[in-house]
């Protein structure tokens, strides 16, 4: 049966897919695409206020970025920081 659609079994399935399941993951992750998406514009127009307030942007995502790390990893990038400079005469 070429072209026909597969037919829903017990249970709402098709193929062996539970369809309603499948349907209940992508509308999740459709929701929380759009949530991130709305937080992805609130934390560009907090930026967009740092700036105004003279704040420098760059310097700011660099801070987010080292926050996030563990201390003992920021210590050591630091540490390598340190003597990659000290070696270039920096």
């Amino acid at each position: 049966m070429s072209g026909s659609k597969p037919k829903l079994a017990e249970g709402n399935e098709v193929g062996g897919i539970a369809a309603d399941r499948l349907r209940s993951i992508v509308e999740r992750i459709e929701r929380l695409e759009e949530e991130r998406k709305s937080l992805a514009n609130d934390i560009k127009d907090i930026y967009s206020e740092a700036k105004s307030a003279g704040f420098d942007v760059k310097v700011l995502r660099q801070i987010i970025t080292l926050r996030r790390k563990e201390p003992a990893e920021l210590e050591e990038q630091e540490t390598l920081l340190e003597l990659y400079r000290r070696a270039l005469g920096m």
